[in-house]
C-alpha cells in the first residue's frame, strides 16, 4: 500500500495526521537550525571569566560573539559598568528570556505528540462503528472477508497516529534536553563571572562588624 492509498483508505483523520507530521518536523528542523547558530563561548574566554568584571576590555572581548552564554554574560557585563549591583537578577531575567526563546514551538510539538494518539484512535472508533452499521443493515448477512476489510481498513488510523506519535516525543525530548543543558551552561558562566565578585562582598560583609566596634570604642 502506497501513501496516496493509505490516505484514500485512512480518510480524513489520516489527513489530518499527516498534517501533523509536517507540522511536527517543521518545528524539528527550525529548531534544530536554531540550535546550530547558538555558539557556545570559547574555551579561552571561559578560563578568564571569573577576571572579565575587573578587565577594563571586557565588554570588547564579548563582541562577535552569538549564543544564549555569550547575551547573559554581555547583559551581566554591561549591568556592572552602569552601577548595577544585582548582577544575579540580571543574569537570572537574562537566562529567562534566552530559555523562553529556546523553547518556542516545543509545546506545540508536545501537543501535537500526545494528541495523535488520540486521534488516531478516534479514526478507528468511527470506523469501526461505520462497519457495524453496515452489519446492521444487511441483517447480519455479511461476506467475513468484506467485514475484515472494513476493520482492517478502520485500523489504520490507529497505527498513523502512533508512527506519528512516536517519533515527535522522542525529538521533544531530545530538544528539551538540548534546552535544559544550554541553561545549565548559562548558569555556569553567570556563576564563574560572579566568583571573585561574591567573595570580595563576603570578605567586606565579614570585617565590616569589626571595625564598626573599633570606632565605637575609639579603638580601645
Amino acid at each position: 500500500m502506497n501513501i496516496i492509498e493509505l490516505l484514500h483508505r485512512g480518510g480524513p483523520v489520516v489527513w489530518v495526521l499527516a498534517a501533523y507530521s509536517c507540522i511536527g518536523l517543521a518545528i524539528v528542523l527550525e529548531r534544530y537550525l536554531l540550535f546550530l547558530r547558538l555558539r557556545r563561548l570559547p574555551r579561552k574566554l571561559v578560563e578568564k571569566l571569573p577576571y572579565l568584571l575587573d578587565l577594563p576590555d571586557g565588554a570588547a572581548r564579548l563582541a562577535g560573539l552569538k549564543g544564549p552564554e555569550a547575551q547573559v554574560i554581555r547583559s551581566m557585563v554591561e549591568a556592572d559598568r552602569e552601577g548595577v549591583r544585582d548582577l544575579q537578577n540580571v543574569a537570572a531575567r537574562v537566562c529567562a528570556q534566552e530559555q523562553q526563546r529556546m523553547q518556542f514551538g516545543l509545546p506545540t510539538l508536545g501537543m501535537l505528540g500526545g494528541t495523535a494518539p488520540l486521534l488516531g484512535l478516534l479514526g478507528t472508533i468511527t470506523g469501526m462503528i461505520k462497519a457495524f452499521m453496515v452489519i446492521e443493515a444487511a441483517g447480519g448477512k455479511v461476506d467475513a472477508q468484506a467485514l475484515a476489510g472494513g476493520i482492517w481498513e478502520a485500523m489504520i488510523t490507529t497505527g498513523v497516529g502512533l508512527t506519528v506519535a512516536i517519533p515527535l516525543v522522542i525529538l521533544l525530548h531530545l530538544l528539551e534536553g538540548a534546552v535544559e543543558r544550554r541553561v545549565q551552561s548559562m548558569q555556569r558562566c553567570s556563576a564563574l563571572l560572579l566568583e571573585r565578585r561574591s567573595s570580595a562582598v563576603a570578605e567586606k560583609d565579614r570585617t565590616r562588624p569589626m571595625r564598626q566596634w573599633e570606632e565605637v570604642t575609639n579603638g580601645l
